[in-house]
């Protein structure tokens, strides 16, 4: 790719109305005469991978990708999907929507070795994300990488020291982070207003008996049409299994179900706000109450963490996550509380509810401490949908990491939010599989139970 200064003196322009006009950019993006020649010309196209033509990126990456590509530059041109059927399917619709021929690669391995993308969109089965990136970023590939970015601290720990040895942008895919209303809550709480977190109740029910089930799809499935090895990738081998390959949500050691898909984005938000990258440990309680169909993962779970520095334990604050795939609406709620009262990012508001008030204050000659009623600034519609966080959002944090690709500053949710959102849904797997408290070693990177290091 061209590095010319006319070019890269174009794109800043560019980029200097798009933030005069609100669109929401990388933080701390500075710009200066020997950064320009960093930045891939404007004129140069991006051209985008697809590693997995999955429903995921056909439901959000595709129409999100739309929104910005013209107007940035990129382009796809390949799709590697190691099943015929998605394969053909991805390369067919991705050249519907652009209107011109789109490769349709076996596996990542030839997409790769053609040299034919700059980037990649890494939409897999939940235990593939991490090995994905590792082959991205060493074949010289900039990342859009979907959670959970790992489901075991091998992975997790390989991942981080790839992709930061690696000189690639990488955007986890936890799209609250792009979200005005985050980082409007991000803001107020950084900020000391709100007081020290005491406590995080994170919730997120649906009553969809057919979620992460593929009926119509599993008996098309054909082992001579894709690649088991491939795709159970370092896992245990196992005879082939259509289900555990379309229906990966369901089983472990492919997915941890609920901490892996749901848990992730809202224990990021905890990360985020106060600088802590784990929890310090956690206990979890659950079972398949409900959907007895086969599944070995939880259709219901309950896990409570207890956060703070990991040398003053009297100092901290509990979160719980609770998560039921029977009466539920999908509304998902996530509400901080301080003893002056609570942030809710269901309505965007922060109220004095459950605050310290005069009379209960007087009683021990204390102050009283009440938050004033207020509305996050600037907002975002919370919808969680099929997509886990709205089309605004994901949209928004498509963009982002595009932006990032050309300018090569950091995006909104970089490598290490992944390997920190990832500590705490292993921690989750390991106190559901042992039926222990889990914690985490700081000096091993590894997650502990019993004394033991946890392996699944």
């Amino acid at each position: 790719m061209s590095h010319e200064e006319p070019n890269a003196r174009r794109l800043f322009l560019k980029q200097t109305a798009l933030a005069s006009a609100g669109v929401l950019l990388a933080p701390s993006m500075a710009w200066s005469a020997s950064s320009y020649k960093r930045i891939i010309g404007a004129n140069d196209r991006v051209r985008v991978g697809v590693v997995g033509f999955s429903d995921r990126h056909r439901s959000s990456h595709l129409p999100s990708f739309l929104n910005h590509y013209k107007e940035l530059n990129f382009d796809v041109v390949g799709v590697s999907d190691i099943w015929k059927k998605r394969r053909e399917e991805g390369a067919a619709t991705w050249k519907e929507k652009l209107g011109h021929d789109v490769a349709a690669y076996r596996n990542n391995e030839e997409m790769y070795d053609k040299k034919a993308v700059d980037a990649v969109f890494v939409s897999t089965a939940d235990f593939q994300h991490a090995l994905h990136a590792i082959e991205a970023v060493r074949a010289g590939c900039d990342v859009y990488c979907e959670k959970p970015f790992a489901e075991t601290m091998e992975d997790n720990r390989a991942t981080l020291k790839a992709i930061k040895a690696s000189k690639q942008i990488v955007q986890i895919g936890s799209q609250r982070r792009s979200g005005a209303n985050y980082h409007a809550a991000d803001a107020y709480i950084k900020s000391g207003k709100f007081g020290d977190i005491k406590m995080v109740e994170l919730t997120w029910n649906v009553n969809q008996p057919g979620r992460w089930r593929r009926p119509d799809l599993v008996p098309q499935l054909k082992e001579a049409d894709t690649d088991w090895k491939r795709f159970i990738m370092n896992r245990p081998f196992e005879a082939f299994d259509a289900r555990k390959y379309l229906e990966y949500r369901l089983f472990w050691p492919y997915s941890s179900g609920l901490p892996g898909q749901w848990m992730s984005h809202q224990i990021d938000t905890v990360h985020w706000f106060t600088g802590l990258q784990h929890p310090r440990s956690v206990v979890a309680n659950g079972g398949i109450y409900m959907w007895k169909d086969g599944r070995k993962n939880w259709d219901t779970l309950t896990a409570v963490f207890d956060y703070g520095p990991q040398n003053d334990p009297s100092n901290g604050f509990q979160v719980t996550f609770g998560s039921r795939m029977d009466n539920g609406d999908e509304h998902p709620s996530e509400i901080y509380y301080s003893n002056g009262g609570e942030l809710n990012l269901n309505t965007n508001t922060v109220s004095p509810r459950g605050g310290l008030t005069q009379k209960f204050a007087a009683d021990m000659h204390m102050q009283p401490f009440l938050l004033p009623e207020s509305s996050l600034s600037a907002v975002e519609p919370v919808i969680a949908s099929a997509n886990t966080g709205g089309d605004k959002l994901t949209s928004n944090h498509v963009r982002n990491w595009m932006e990032c690709v050309r300018s090569r500053q950091q995006p909104h949710a970089p490598v290490e939010a992944g390997y920190s959102h990832s500590i705490a849904t292993i921690m989750t797997n390991a106190a559901v599989h042992s039926g222990m408290k889990a914690t985490f070693d700081e000096k091993t990177q590894e997650v502990m139970v019993g004394g033991k290091v946890f392996k699944y």
